[in-house]
């Protein structure tokens, strides 16, 4: 007779581990930190050295973020058996899960202690360090959701590079001379947006859901709304450099978008919710960011066809290139910052679908509970692809472009970093040079001369930077 030897296993703690096993982990984590953090630091230098300031609080933003989710990550392995030793009765523990059928077997410790009472407990502790996994992931997949879509609008918003360019060319300045004169209907602008469904309120709004799958932003409005810009502004016949204005604008923005607000997070607590199999998430949650973001690409089409209205309304003759006129009133509650934390929503939603989706595909397999019709599978793979190009290379230019039509300037992003930064030290270096003026002066009548005036001009400074 042989008998059959019974192995059981028993996971050791730190007490039955060798001292070199634990050494080597902690030196293989510790490596790979200080890589990232060196990483970090050699981009926020990068930019630091061109000038981005924009892109550097945006990567401040961006540690920040990681910092709070490594924050809450540690508060779920602090309190993973406070929440496991919490014991709800089963009927309620066994309400809105997210599959048919459960398993509930477990040898923890808490989970016995609570079955002894004829109860379960809140959240086990394996449930605690898979939830942890799912903060990992998704930090990972906002951030690499974050870069992608700026990416793919700043590779978009290149291509208007010529059309600035365009607007010093003689050419130009001959087809928009201020002696021409046109009627409204018959300028190019005109001819797009004066169409038989541009009074119409019902007809409007779904022409402008079309418009935005093809050619979203067009030559001709971009013109259109640089000039409109340029007039509101500035004075007539700048040589202002409106993409690059538009350029400065989005990397701003981008320090909003990579952000996660209050009220994300609770939406994202919402959709951890609706992920139970009663709801039937799958066949309307990953359509929620894609319908979002094709209302927000229609309304900013619909923005520029009431612009190119109002500009009608006013006067049926164009002298130049036709005038629109930027407010803030062509856009929802007046404030055209919504638009953008709308944007902000919809990336973070998006990303959280697709890290969701990631995450149950390595914790529970391919063909998990969480995903056992093909449906489910390719629905949400083809909802984040399609929401994560159509917002970054459709909308986010479009919003870019339309955004600057408000009523206010963002002066902070006029000039250049480096045009900024000389500015700032000419006026400290002029509030100098009068201080001493006036202190060495014994006539407090007297004023500082012309000459001391002119060594520190706003030119000569920012010469000096250049050549730095």
């Amino acid at each position: 007779m042989v008998e059959e030897e019974v192995t059981t296993t028993v996971e050791r703690t730190l007490e039955a581990t060798p001292t070199w096993a634990v050494a080597t982990v902690c030196f293989v984590l510790i490596l790979i930190s200080i890589l990232i953090e060196q990483l970090l630091h050699l981009l926020a230098k990068y930019f630091s050295k061109k000038r981005r300031k924009s892109l550097i609080q945006a990567l401040d933003k961006i540690k920040s973020e990681l910092m709070m989710l490594g924050f809450l990550s540690l508060l779920l392995s602090v309190s993973e058996k406070p929440i496991a030793n919490i014991c709800i009765p089963r009927s309620v523990g066994e309400t809105f899960l997210p599959c048919k059928s459960m398993s509930t077997a477990s040898d923890d410790e808490e989970e016995t202690k609570c079955a002894e009472q004829g109860k379960v407990s809140l959240l086990s502790r394996r449930g605690v360090q898979e939830l942890q996994y799912l903060i990992f992931v998704l930090a990972a997949f906002h951030i690499f959701s974050s870069v992608l879509m700026f990416s793919l609008g700043m590779a978009k918003m290149k291509t208007w590079e010529s059309w600035e360019a365009e607007t010093r060319t003689l050419e130009y300045q001959v087809s928009n001379d201020p002696r021409r004169f046109q009627l409204t209907h018959q300028t190019t602008f005109g001819k797009r947006h004066l169409k038989f469904w541009s009074d119409h309120r019902f007809l409007r709004w779904p022409a402008c859901f079309l418009r935005q799958f093809y050619k979203s932003v067009y030559k001709v409005d971009y013109l259109t709304l640089r000039h409109g810009f340029v007039m509101a502004h500035f004075a007539e016949g700048s040589n202002f450099d409106f993409q690059k204005y538009i350029r400065r604008a989005l990397e701003k923005d981008f320090g909003v978008v990579v952000g996660i607000s209050w009220w994300i997070w609770i939406f994202a607590v919402l959709f951890l919710f609706f992920n139970a199999h009663a709801f039937h998430n799958y066949l309307w949650l990953p359509f929620f960011p894609l319908a979002i973001l094709l209302l927000v690409g229609t309304k900013l089409q619909v923005i520029i066809t009431k612009m190119c209205l109002d500009s009608h309304e006013k006067s049926h003759v164009v002298t130049g290139t036709l005038l629109v006129r930027p407010s803030d009133h062509f856009f929802w509650f007046g404030w055209p910052k919504l638009l953008l934390h709308l944007i902000q929503f919809i990336l973070f939603q998006n990303s959280f679908q697709v890290a969701f989706f990631a995450w149950t595909w390595y914790k529970f397999g391919f063909r998990s509970c969480f995903h056992r019709e093909n449906e489910d599978i390719i629905i949400r793979l083809a909802m984040g692809v399609v929401v994560q190009i159509l917002c970054g290379y459709v909308t986010l230019p479009l919003y870019a472009l339309v955004t600057q039509m408000g009523s206010s300037m963002r002066k902070d992003h006029a000039f250049t970093e480096v045009v900024v930064y000389g500015l700032k030290r000419w006026r400290a270096k002029a509030k100098k040079n009068l201080a001493l003026s006036s202190f060495r002066n014994t006539d407090y009548h007297a004023r500082p001369s012309l000459d001391a005036l002119l060594e520190t001009s706003p030119s000569s400074v920012m010469m000096q930077d250049s050549d730095q």
